[in-house]
């Protein structure tokens, strides 16, 4: 009850910055912040590990395959989203995208096949997901639906233990003890601004993006805010790299005024969870495997993004802080992405 109150209280803080964000940029015109010649869409693949931190355990990996249109004149689904639910109106720039992205949670201990109650729960991930993305001066609006399956449909145990034996490690002896299978959805908002603070041009700069959005469904539902500080050339480029959620992560495309730009960020986002089915186990039965989850975890990442002409690749290293009581140690892992313009 407590965590939930907490949840609620901030999910109305952050409604508040909403509401009073977009009647100040609704006072403003918009139009000549937009590329006029950014009519391509943005192809992104995202692979999270925690390989690249030299452990196999917790959020042990994610990948994610997306497409975020360029400028298009909305209709049906996106048209309602868009100006019923993100306000756009005539000036903003829209783009809508899809995404499919499979996510895979293990305890620390891989090698018994016996239930684990003080480690993670395994389990994987299966999702599609669709999204409206609305641009207007400084701000990017982003609203998204996953839907998807959790359990053994999604697969968690194949793509792991295959993983491994390509790279002759152990294989992942508990699947057995995975949750098990549930339809599931979740609605997610996000909001990120250039507004807080930029120095310099596009030749050499520096800026911050603050970021804040909620997630609502049986899967997870969270609030979370988050800030991303970059030293670099051309950052208004895109806002910051692409990641995997609930990571703290930019808005999927890029805009690329140069033939060659590159930045350094770092970032830190705190998270406050109502409800995460990888930890909690199922809100609608019994007897999936749980832990004792915190209200509260953070993301701090450092990393790198270089875009050359219509292709952009970006590095991200994570330190997650725990996610449960019982875990031992923070969550570490790097996230390597591909965006190429067509």
């Amino acid at each position: 009850m407590m965590r939930t109150r907490l949840f609620v209280s901030l999910l109305c803080v952050l409604n508040l910055a909403v509401t009073t964000s977009v009647f100040a940029e609704n006072n403003e015109s918009k139009r000549e912040f937009l590329s006029p010649y950014d009519n391509s869409g943005t192809w992104t693949f995202v692979w999270e590990n925690d390989y690249f931190a030299n452990t196999d355990r917790n959020y042990t990996n994610g990948v994610r395959m997306s497409y975020i249109s360029g400028f298009k004149k909305p209709n049906g689904v996106s048209k309602f989203v868009a100006e019923n639910i993100l306000g756009a109106d005539d000036e903003a720039g829209i783009r809508r995208g899809f995404a499919i992205g499979h996510s895979i949670f293990t305890p620390q201990d891989i090698t018994t096949a016996t239930p684990l109650p003080d480690q993670h729960p395994y389990a994987g991930w299966l999702y599609g997901e669709y999204t409206v993305v609305v641009e207007q001066r400084n701000v990017v609006d982003q609203f998204t639906l996953q839907t998807g399956m959790v359990g053994p449909s999604a697969q968690g145990e194949f793509v792991q233990n295959n993983w491994h034996k390509l790279i002759n490690g152990d294989p992942a002896n508990g699947w057995d003890n995975q949750i098990k299978n549930e339809f599931g959805m979740v609605l997610s908002y996000d909001r990120k601004m250039r507004a807080l603070l930029s120095i310099g041009d596009s030749s050499f700069g520096a800026d911050a993006t603050p970021s804040f959005g909620w997630s609502v469904g049986n899967i997870h539902t969270n609030a979370r805010v988050g800030v991303t500080f970059r030293l670099g050339t051309d950052l208004t480029n895109d806002y910051g790299p692409p990641r995997v959620r609930p990571s703290l992560a930019g808005s999927g495309f890029f805009a690329p005024k140069k033939k060659f730009s590159w930045y350094l960020f770092a970032g830190a986002n705190g998270t406050a969870v109502a409800q995460n089915i990888f930890l909690d186990g199922s809100l609608f039965r019994d007897g999936d495997p749980s832990v004792d989850s915190n209200t509260f975890f953070g993301d701090f990442q450092v990393g790198i993004a270089m875009q050359v002409r219509r292709a952009q690749i970006a590095y991200t290293y994570v330190v997650r802080t725990k996610e449960f009581t019982q875990q031992e140690n923070a969550q570490e892992f790097g996230a390597v992405s591909i965006s190429v313009k067509f």
